[in-house]
């Protein structure tokens, strides 16, 4: 019997309390993240103010895909 190689799945995005992620022109900050939703902010980079947004863990993670997101930086919550 031949063992055949499965082909690898890409890599789910880990999202994490405290984190930023950079975009073209916005930036995402995870706030809280629970087993289904996510607690974000999401803006320009230079905003006063941002507004709070709770969606779903893969539609979050779908839209930082097709923006091409890049992690800035991963704070730990204290």
């Amino acid at each position: 019997m031949l063992k055949t190689k499965r082909p690898l799945r890409p890599r789910a995005l880990c999202l994490q309390a405290g984190q930023v992620w950079r975009m073209a022109k916005a930036k995402l900050q995870v706030q809280l993240v629970g087993n289904i939703l996510v607690h974000y902010k999401l803006g320009k980079p230079d905003a006063v103010r941002v507004p709070n947004s709770i969606a779903a863990k893969t539609s979050v993670e779908k839209f930082l895909k097709q923006h091409k997101a890049v992690l800035m930086r991963t704070k730990r919550p204290e």
